[in-house]
């Protein structure tokens, strides 16, 4: 596989166009933001073809393919975007991936950004750094299934499995945001994972209207005591986000069975969140007769605290004998599942997977 190419990568997200080229597996220097808003679609596919006509020129119009993200429902396969929430210029259906590959005359590729973030945490962030600190710990098991979350303007998700993205027959597989709100059952997942998300939990906690609300770095540094407000209120908010998160985590992870990690703007708030999300995923449920058993069939460990990573990476080992002979192989009966923070930055996250989403499809 050829990997020496140019290709031209984007972070499409609600707020911001981010634009990068990457070559051999390494971001180069070069990198545009422009701004999502627009007033119409055509001034929105305007700055796309711009951005991506400025970051060309800026790697000497090399490019072998263009490969970006979006943030939700789409075609994928076919470069069709549909009704994003986030975006809702593009509601109806936009064929970018055709118009772009007529104007730049390269190969195009689009998959949601849940995804390629949780593709490069898997081939360059939290995955691999797991993997290595179990073989130095001198322990033979190995993950090799991700989980990824993002949060910020939306909730996104997506799923690796031994190096495979598992995108669905629908482009929709991991569209974890379609979750229920363990808080309110009418809204999704989505109203509490989500910058006002954490507006509107910290607004119900200090009986103020949402729109008086702070923005989630002044809801953390109240909560850290870094700056003068309620840091009840703010630590309240904050556990109640990561109650919400745990709720999401615990139910995806039944069926992916692996590592999880956290990306977005709000990951950087983890110190707050984080402990009351493992707390959560090693709850109890309880029987009809009384009797208590754990939430996960896994125990969930808290990778960005070093006792929590300590006790991830201690897994006992014990040899059994094999049935009707002397010969004994180790067993690790211990199931684990460790959480995380990115490990890239969700934006170089993001533009690794699409950069090695592209070397795959080119061969």
């Amino acid at each position: 596989m050829n990997k020496d190419r140019t290709i031209l990568v984007l972070d499409a997200g609600g707020t911001n166009l981010v634009f990068k080229a990457v070559r051999n597996g390494s971001i180069l220097e070069q990198t545009i933001s422009l701004p999502s808003s627009s007033g119409n679609l055509e001034e929105l596919l305007q700055k796309i073809i711009n951005g991506f006509k400025k970051i060309n020129e800026a790697t000497s119009n090399h490019a072998a393919a263009i490969s970006f993200c979006f943030p939700g429902p789409a075609d994928y396969e076919n470069g069709i975007i549909g009704n994003l929430e986030n975006l809702p210029l593009f509601r109806g259906g936009v064929a970018l991936k055709t118009m772009l590959e007529n104007e730049f005359r390269i190969p195009v590729f689009i998959n949601n950004d849940g995804d390629l973030f949780t593709l490069g945490e898997a081939i360059g962030g939290l995955l691999p750094e797991v993997n290595k600190k179990l073989k130095d710990a001198g322990v033979q098991k190995r993950y090799c299934n991700l989980l990824g979350v993002t949060l910020g303007t939306g909730f996104g998700g997506g799923i690796v499995s031994h190096g495979q993205l598992f995108t669905g027959d629908n482009s929709a597989g991991a569209e974890i945001n379609r979750m229920v709100n363990p808080f309110d059952w009418n809204t999704s997942i989505e109203e509490a994972l989500t910058i006002r998300g954490i507006k509107r939990l910290f607004a119900e906690e200090t009986k103020i209207a949402f729109k008086e609300s702070p923005e989630p770095f002044d809801i953390y540094q109240v909560g850290m005591g870094n700056k003068t407000g309620n840091q009840q209120a703010a630590i309240k908010a904050w556990e109640k986000f990561g109650m919400v998160l745990a709720d999401a985590l615990a139910n995806a992870n039944t069926l992916v069975d692996g590592i999880a990690v956290i990306g977005g703007g709000l990951s950087g708030a983890y110190p707050l969140f984080l402990p009351k999300t493992i707390e959560m995923l090693n709850r109890k449920f309880t029987r009809a007769d009384g009797g208590l058993f754990p939430r996960m069939e896994v125990s969930a460990f808290n990778l960005e605290d070093d006792k929590g990573m300590q006790q991830f990476l201690n897994f006992n080992k014990k040899m059994i004998t094999v049935p009707f002979s002397n010969e004994k192989i180790p067993y690790y009966e211990e199931k684990k599942m460790g959480v995380g923070i990115s490990r890239l930055g969700t934006s170089e996250a993001v533009a690794i997977g699409a950069y090695e989403l592209a070397i795959d499809k080119l061969g």
